[in-house]
């Protein structure tokens, strides 16, 4: 039986093909995909932008159900017509960082065929039918739950990693740059963290619903001195913990600026162009300040996502913007990468 994927074959050129329908081991489960959502990443595959190889089913926040069952798949834990996702991570297990609990930063993931299969077809296949998952993978939703919203699971559980990186403090200021959805999920778990939530996005739309998501003070860092505004809310110290939830190197500058003395700094974007920034290394010693990256969820903080989403303690559907049938993948990837828009969604019958 062979089901329908979307397929990227070079820097936009999306094809729907039919594949073989994957064997799933004694240990697996088949599952078929319902929803998934694109990120920035997808996009930048989608331009030719990343050095992944084509070509390549991507889609890497999705959700679906379970429609076959491994001989050896646990019973109590799964069974045919779950609603579930999968931990997407192809870490190893075996390595220095899988065995000290921080399987994101595995040394094989980019050399995995998820990345480079110059032999055969790269990605994470949430842009296809079907898709075969270790049980050890799989995280189980309340069936009543939209399989749009536990799509965002990946997302928001890459947001609770950062959160928690934070250490954020009840009554602490927090900043967070840029209102998009990483923006926007940082906010929510930020103000369930018992923060002061800052946000700064120079669109005014996006400042509206980064208050209706329960940010108390919004601007917009093109007008005027950004950093006097900061410190002018906080007592004349800047924020205590620096979200940048932004890709461009001069507002990574601009967030070390906007940090208080004895603050951190959390890159939580990627760079792009991956430029450097100048830091000032004198005032990270003498201001005893902390700058670090946060990157893809850990297993633990994709269980808290799915948590979150299930039990209702962070609006995902707010934060959904237009979903598309996956044979209209080329017009859904062409309405997600503008800049204005927030999440797409491909969906499979």
């Amino acid at each position: 039986m062979d089901m329908k994927a979307v397929v990227e074959v070079g820097a936009k050129e999306i094809v729907v093909q039919e594949l073989p329908t994957p064997e799933i081991q004694a240990d697996e489960v088949l599952m078929k995909v319902r929803a998934n959502g694109l990120c920035t990443n997808d996009f930048r595959d989608y331009a030719g932008e990343s050095d992944y190889t084509f070509p390549r089913v991507g889609g890497h926040e999705f959700s679906g159900e379970i429609v076959r069952i491994g001989s050896k798949v646990d019973s109590d834990h799964f069974n045919v017509g779950d609603h579930v996702v999968k931990y997407i991570i192809p870490n190893c297990g075996e390595c220095h960082y899988c065995k000290t609990g921080r399987p994101n930063l595995c040394n094989k993931v980019y050399t995995s065929t998820t990345f480079q299969n110059p032999d055969g077809i790269s990605g994470f296949f949430g842009l296809a039918q079907y898709i075969a998952v270790k049980s050890k993978d799989l995280y189980k939703y309340p069936k009543e739950i939209p399989y749009t919203k536990s799509a965002f699971t990946e997302p928001v559980a890459c947001v609770v990693n950062s959160v928690e990186k934070a250490g954020i403090a009840l009554g602490q200021d927090v900043l967070i740059i840029g209102g998009g959805v990483m923006g926007l999920l940082h906010v929510q778990l930020a103000k369930l963290r018992g923060a002061r939530v800052i946000v700064s996005e120079p669109n005014k739309d996006r400042q509206e619903l980064a208050q209706n998501l329960g940010a108390d003070i919004t601007f917009d860092p093109t007008e005027g001195d950004a950093i006097e505004f900061v410190k002018q809310q906080t007592e004349g110290r800047g924020a205590e913990i620096v979200f940048n939830t932004t890709a461009n190197p001069n507002v990574a500058q601009q967030a070390l600026d906007f940090t208080a003395k004895g603050g951190r700094t959390l890159m939580f974007s990627s760079m792009h162009p991956n430029e450097p920034v100048p830091t000032d290394m004198g005032a990270v010693h003498s201001q005893e300040r902390t700058i670090t990256g946060t990157v893809s969820p850990t297993i633990a903080t994709f269980y808290r996502a799915t948590q979150l989403i299930a039990k209702g303690l962070v609006d995902v559907e707010t934060l959904l913007d237009k979903t598309f049938n996956y044979t209209d993948a080329t017009e859904a990837f062409e309405y997600g990468a503008r800049p204005e828009t927030l999440k797409t969604m491909i969906t499979f019958d």
